[in-house]
């Protein structure tokens, strides 16, 4: 029932440019988050949409709105 009404956003083009460049940018920052960290901050980015995660800390360098769901 709930399954059909939630979309998935793909990781396409759009979200791997912004992934290529937050990477570089935290890199040079020395703050490099993992690898599906930034792919799925890049979906919710390249969308326009707030990432809600119950790990906010893993998220905190990204230029991205970010909300922990048990708030």
């Amino acid at each position: 029932m709930v399954a059909p009404c939630i979309p998935i956003f793909p990781y396409d083009h759009r979200a791997a440019d912004w992934h290529a460049g937050e990477r570089a940018r935290l890199a040079a920052l020395g703050k490099t988050p993992s690898f599906s960290d930034g792919m799925i901050a890049a979906v919710a980015r390249s969308h326009g949409l707030a990432l809600v995660t119950m790990n906010p800390d893993d998220f905190r360098f990204f230029d991205l709105p970010c909300v922990d769901w048990r708030e």
